[in-house]
């Protein structure tokens, strides 16, 4: 019966010639704190759309000539996150894309109006241990947690900005395991929130 089950899951995903005909020009947004998983989820779902997939962090160390966390080192953050909100409004008029953006971004409310504009917005939430384990791994890469108590900051970080991020078209929870299952969920809740119906699933095979 499980064998069952799962391959009706997997035959009721809904095509993706669907979703790239509903988005039109607009970007799926991909949003929420360093360590969930944007770039390698992002990857993942946008190879499943058949549409590009941009990382903002990327195009923004392209656009300074420099790493992110020289930008912090030289520049502070207000410079970053000024320049951030720039490059992202720049590249939503790029669409349809799957577009990761950096944990701070979407603190910007011009950024948060160009998103609601030009996209559809997906907050990748998951615990704090999953972030810890994560983030631990790179926490040289993580400007924002260069501190004495990087847990303490961390907590403090998603006090604020988890608020913000539940702001977003959708939520979805990005945990341990398989990143392919995670995608699966973001196609099928992305049809859902474009009204795609999922008797046309049939007529594409992928």
């Amino acid at each position: 019966m499980t064998d069952i089950a799962t391959q009706n899951e997997v035959n009721a995903t809904p095509p993706a010639a669907a979703i790239r005909a509903a988005l039109g020009d607009r970007s799926v947004v991909l949003v929420g704190m360093m360590g969930v998983g944007k770039s390698s989820i992002g990857r993942r779902l946008a190879a499943r759309l058949g549409i590009p997939f941009v990382d903002a962090d990327t195009e923004i160390e392209k656009a300074a000539g420099m790493s992110i966390s020289d930008i912090f080192a030289r520049h502070g953050e207000a410079d970053f996150r000024g320049g951030e909100a720039r490059v992202i409004a720049r590249l939503l008029e790029a669409g349809p894309q799957v577009l990761a953006t950096g944990g701070g971004a979407v603190m910007n409310e011009g950024t948060r109006a160009a998103i609601r504009s030009r996209g559809v917005s997906i907050w990748l939430s998951a615990e704090f241990d999953v972030l810890m384990r994560r983030i631990a791994k790179r926490r040289d890469e993580r400007p924002m947690l260069q501190t004495d108590d990087p847990e303490e900051t961390l907590r403090q970080l998603l006090k604020v900005r988890e608020p913000v991020y539940a702001l977003a078209d959708l939520t979805i929870q990005s945990r341990e395991g398989p990143h392919d299952a995670i995608v699966g969920e973001i196609v099928t809740e992305l049809a859902a929130f474009l009204d795609i119906p999922v008797s046309a699933e049939r007529k594409e095979g992928a």
